[in-house]
Formats: C-alpha cells, structure tokens, sequence
C-alpha cells in the first residue's frame, strides 16, 4: 500500500471542502462582482487544490488550476471587473477543476482534452486582462523542479517565514512551500532552531522552526506572497527587498538576520505563551464516517441496556435499594446526554445543500428565459449527515418544478402586476423534534384545472367528480404525471415529483402543499431529525406493542358511541370538535385476534400524517413514552407496508415502529375491499410484522 495514500484521502476530503466553498463564493460573486472578501476567498480554495495537487504530482490538475488562479488574481487585483460572460467563463472553469479532481480522487482516466475548451477559455480571458505573465510553472512541487524564468530583472527578497505553533496539526506542510517558493528563483535557507524545547516538553505535532529565506527572482512580492496564501491565517509573512548585490559591496549574512527572528520570535512566545491558541480559533479533526456510526450503534446498545435495567429494578418488589435507584436514573441522564452528543458530531447545517440551488436557479433560468433568484435562510440548521445526503435530490426536483412550473416569463410577472425577477425561497427550521423545510416561489401557483384535466384523461379521477383543491394539488406526486405540454430535457416525463414523495417518505418525512393561484405554491417538509433514534409513545394490541413516533401525536382520547360513525367506502370516521377524522383499526391491520376492537372501549391516538390530514388509531392501552433506538427492518428483513422500523424494549422485546402514512395507505386497502376491514388475514408467523 502507498504510504501516501492517507494523506490523499485527507486531501480529497479537503478538496471536496474547497470546491463547495469557491462554488458558493462564486455565486455569491454574481450578485456583488465587486465582494473583495469572496474573491479573494475564491482565490485561496483554487490556490489550496493546487498546492495539494502539486505535493502529490498531480501535473494536469496543478496545470490548469495555475491558469485558473492567475485569472482570479487579476480580478482580486482589480485590474478588470467581473460581468456576467466572465463570471459564465470562471463557473464553467470550475466544473473543470471539481473534473480534475474527481478524476484524480477516483482514477478515472479522462479524455486528454477535457479541459481544453474550459483552458482556452480562462486564455482569452487571461488576455483581456493583460496577464499574459510569465512565471512559475504550474509543475510547481515536484523536488528538483526549477522554474522556467524569461530574461528579466532579478531582484533579491528576504522573506520572514514564521509558522504557528498548530500549522502542522491543520495538515499543512511547511516544506512544501519551500519547494514552490523555488520555482520562482534562487532560494537561500537558514532555519532559526532556538524554540525547540528539551525532549521531555517536545509536542510531535508541534511547530517549533522558523525560516529567515533569501530569494533572488524576477517575480514581484505579490507573487511571492501567493506561495503562502493558504496558509496565511496560521503563520506571521515578512517580505522586505534588498539591495542589489555587488562585487566590491558587502552582503548582511543570513545566520545574522536568523539570530535577530530568534531573538524576537522568543519574545513574542515568552509574553503570549508558548501554546497559547489563536483567539477565537475553533480546533477540528476529520473521523471517518463509519467509526462514528459505529459509536452510534454501540451508543444504542448502551440505551437498550439501560432501559432493561431500570426496567427490572422497576419490577422488584419490596423497597429497592435508594442508591441503586438514584444510580440507574443519573446512568440514564448520563446516557441520554451521551446519546445527543454522539448524533450532533453526525449533525451537519443544511448549508451543503442550499447552497446548490443559486447556481441551479441562474443556469435554469437562462434556459428557460426567465428572471429568478434564491433567498435562503435558516441555512445553518443541522440535521443528520444521513438526512442530508437524502435530501439533495428532493430539493432539486422542488427547486426545478418551482421555476419550470411556477415562475412565469418576465413580461407575465409585470402584466400581473408582479416584479420581472421571480423569488424562490429555502428556508429550514427545527420545530418539534423535527427539520421542517419550505421551499415557495411567487409564482402562478398550480393550475388545478389543468391538473384535474389530465387526471380526468389518464382515468385517474372519473369524469364529473370534485375532488377538493387539496386532493387536486396531491395528483402531482403520482407516478408520470406531468402538466408539460412537450417533453424537454428540464421535464414533461412525469418523473420528480413522485421521486420527491418516495423519497421523504423513506425518510419518515411528510410532504405538504399549499398553492394559491397567482400569488405562488409552498412545499414543506417535515423530516426527523435523526434516523438512529427516536421519542415515541408505547402503545398495546393484545399482547403486542408498537411504537408510535411522539412527534406525530396531536392527542388521545376515548370517544363515545355517538361520535363513531361509518362512511360508506370509506370505514369508519370519529367526530372531533368540528370535523372527522378517519379511523385506523392496527388489531385488525395487523391482525392481533386479542386485542379491542372498539375505540369506545379502548383509546383512540389522534396523529397527523402527510399532508396536514389526521387519523385516529385504535389501540387498547397507552403504556408511556420512551425513547428508541431505530433498527432497521429493510436491512434485516424486508419492508413491511405500514411499519417503517423496529426497536428493542426494555423487557428486551421486539417493538414495530409504525409508518403513518404507510398505515394510512394500507387501511385505504382495506376498507375498498369487499370484506373490509378483516381484510388482512392473521399471520402465519410469530410475529404479526409479517401481515401483508
């Protein structure tokens, strides 16, 4: 195994990192050409890729990252303003670079002119700029590299280089910036060791040298400052010129100016502290993903443990010993802490995903000849690292249908009295154990009539029937439906929507609509904010218990007779002060022989499902609130319409976790059967997971 292969790793993993940044400072960039800050932010992650590339002598991607940068410095400098076909020009030449480094990280061998447009592009841009310089070449960090210099006035530098003590720790390697610094001309090196302290106080990763270099080039200082632009923030620059050297004249010697930087270099320490961390510096270090999910796992077993003790101490009869009670409660507050702390180190801002969207929406909309724009907020909230990666896809699909569908054309928006420059709005929030997440345009709002129409001819609702407005709006989420009146690249298939719902729904999410006709359409989301546990309500069927998510409860109660009624065709209903609310029988679902099979009798769980709409499961008995740790039954079994997990109980029995909507799909089921609602024959297995 190559034993660099580690610190490649490391290095993709930053990549990725750097590339989302420019990305987001790029676009950031199309709405203020005039942001220094991200310019020069935009600068550093390129230059950043390219100073990893070349450690690693990865010579095409430092090739053209070194052009890349070169024209990012002549905008940093001022020397042109950014417009939008240079902007199209620098967002096309970063999709190149994310190519090369995708490339790279997964040795998928390119065409060998794949960046040749995007190259020739930054050339002709370069030009306009008048940057037509010769310096470094971009083969920049290989050992014996020398840079290929055109006959031009040298100058000498001294150059100051005095690293922090944590630059080492932050995967920056001090070494490799000499070794660029070459490339740009004669280097003479003397290195200040007076800060070492004795073996027994020596930190490994601590850094304890500095640098006093002489470099004669025909480069400038802003050159030469660029070979330590990403590590800026970690190390104190110097740059002074010198004289001209001359035969007769004398030359201050290196080792004279290397004593002086130790002399003042150990003052500076002695009044701050030799390790005395930057201020307001936040120190981070990258785990890989499994170790963390193995930690949640074992954290979960912990859980389970832990219930089943307080449960047998709960069972003793006679007093128990205090001590022992007031140990088992503080391990569970112990291990309830543990618990929140393990799943915010998988926490990750919603950012990664939003930030996606401008760009999404500026190419979408010169496609399509409309005016928009992207509004986020709440852009910091944290959700699981598994929710996230789930839910890029949802949003996309949201965020195009929103601009095809609802946006209209800049001449309809001013007609309507509406600005030419329609606003699509991401927002995200925590709000009752779960991320809600809206995204809303101003636009037409949907065309129900249009919606019913094609419904009507595809025999989805039969001719003459008034389904509500809500109803209407849900036709969208069918498979293959579409309102386009032509197949395009952007849509016409049918195929997005229903994607969004599979896949919120395989989340444990729900999705809501709410559209008004020409004022615009909301998506909300509502999803967990874990998949790993969750807070949820006990409840028995016979001899059986199921798990019903706490954050879907509105309440529970037993009804009367009189506020139980059947709908044809649509099973039972129960009256709840001012409106019906379908009623779901889990004993006969799930065919549990033993358990009540009247609400009047037993108790009635009032939850929400999808859409805003309520259902009211019958079960026999509350037993408590408890939190779970989520196993998942697709991975051990297969799914099971209306159970979307399983978990452990204290007592050490297997408890389904219930699906809502799913539950709600599967009553549906039944009650349009003939023989409704024992629809469902029992089981013929041991467990009553296995009704289908």
């Amino acid at each position: 195994m190559d034993p660099t292969d580690r610190f490649k790793r490391t290095y993709f993993e930053e990549c990725g990192d750097l590339l989302s940044s420019a990305e987001a400072r790029l676009m950031s960039l199309g709405d203020d050409p005039q942001d220094g800050e991200a310019m020069a932010g935009l600068f550093r992650a390129v230059h950043s890729i390219k100073g990893g590339a070349g450690a690693f002598g990865l010579d095409r991607l430092v090739k053209f990252a070194h052009e890349f940068e070169t024209v990012l410095d002549g905008f940093r400098s001022g020397k042109a303003s950014l417009d939008l076909e240079s902007h199209a020009t620098l967002l096309r030449a970063l999709d190149t670079l994310a190519d090369l480094v995708q490339a790279d990280r997964s040795g998928l061998v390119l065409l060998d002119n794949h960046e040749a447009a995007a190259a020739a592009e930054l050339a002709a841009l370069k030009s306009s700029l008048g940057l037509q310089r010769s310096g470094a070449s971009p083969r920049s960090a290989g050992p014996g590299r020398v840079a290929e210099i055109e006959p031009r006035q040298k100058r000498r530098w001294r150059v100051r280089f005095t690293p922090s003590r944590d630059l080492l720790r932050k995967a920056n390697e001090p070494l490799l910036l000499l070794r660029e610094l070459r490339t740009l001309g004669a280097v003479k090196v003397a290195v200040d060791t007076s800060a070492i302290p004795d073996l027994a106080s020596i930190e490994p990763d601590g850094m304890y040298l500095c640098w006093v270099l002489e470099v004669e080039t025909a480069e400038n200082e802003e050159r030469i400052c660029e070979v330590f632009e990403f590590v800026a923030d970690d190390c104190e620059i110097a740059i002074e010129p010198l004289p001209p050297t001359s035969a007769d004249g004398p030359e201050e010697p290196l080792p004279a100016a290397a004593t002086a930087l130790a002399r003042a270099t150990e003052t500076d320490r002695a009044a701050q502290g030799a390790i005395a961390p930057v201020s307001g510096e936040q120190s981070t270090i990258r785990v890989d993903i499994e170790k963390i999910d193995r930690l949640v796992n074992m954290v979960g077993e912990i859980l389970i443990t832990q219930a089943m003790l307080s449960q047998q101490v709960a069972a003793v009869q006679g007093d128990v010993v205090p001590e022992l009670a007031a140990g088992l409660s503080q391990m569970a507050a112990h291990a309830r802490e543990l618990q929140e702390n393990v799943m915010s180190i998988r926490a990750q801002p919603v950012k990664s995903v939003f930030q996606r969207m401008p760009r999404l929406v500026r190419e979408l909309s010169a496609q399509l000849g409309k005016e928009a724009r992207v509004l986020m907020s709440g852009e910091d909230t944290e959700v699981d690292k598994t929710v996230i990666e789930q839910l890029s896809d949802p949003l996309v699909h949201m965020v195009r249908n929103a601009l095809d569908h609802g946006i209209e054309m800049p001449d309809a928006r001013v007609t309507a009295g509406k600005p030419r420059t329609g606003t699509i709005l991401l927002s995200a929030r925590h709000r009752g154990g779960r991320i809600v997440i809206e995204v809303e345009d101003d636009g037409a709002g949907i065309d129900r009539r249009r919606v019913l129409e094609k419904c009507v001819a595809r025999g989805l609702v039969a001719p003459g029937a008034a389904p509500s407005d809500e109803e209407i709006d849900n036709f969208i989420f069918l498979p293959g439906f579409s309102t386009a009146s032509k197949v395009s690249d952007i849509s016409g298939r049918g195929v997005g929507m229903d994607v969004v719902k599979r896949n919120i729904q395989a989340l444990g999410g729900r999705v809501h609509i709410d559209s008004k006709p020409g004022r615009g359409s909301r998506f909300t989301l509502s999803l967990p904010l874990t998949l790993a546990v969750l807070d949820g309500m006990i409840v028995t069927l016979g001899v059986e218990r199921y798990i019903v998510p706490l954050a879907s409860i509105v309440e529970s109660l037993r009804p009367l007779p009189r506020d139980v009624a059947r709908l044809a065709g649509s099973g039972r209903v129960m009256a709840l002060r001012g409106e019906y609310i379908r009623l779901v029988y889990l004993a006969q679902v799930f065919g549990c022989a033993d358990a009540v099979n009247d609400p009047c009798r037993g108790l009635v769980v009032v939850a929400e499902v999808e859409n805003g709409l309520k259902v009211g499961l019958v079960v026999d008995e509350i037993l408590g609130q408890q939190q779970v740790v989520i196993k998942s039954l697709e991975t051990n079994y297969r799914q099971i319409d209306g159970i979307s997990a399983a978990t452990i109980l204290g007592d050490g029995r297997v408890a389904l976790i219930l699906d809502l909507a799913g539950l709600g799909r599967v009553a549906e089921a039944a009650d349009a059967a003939p023989t409704a609602p024992a629809a469902l024959p029992p089981p013929t297995g041991s467990s009553p997971a296995v009704a289908q």
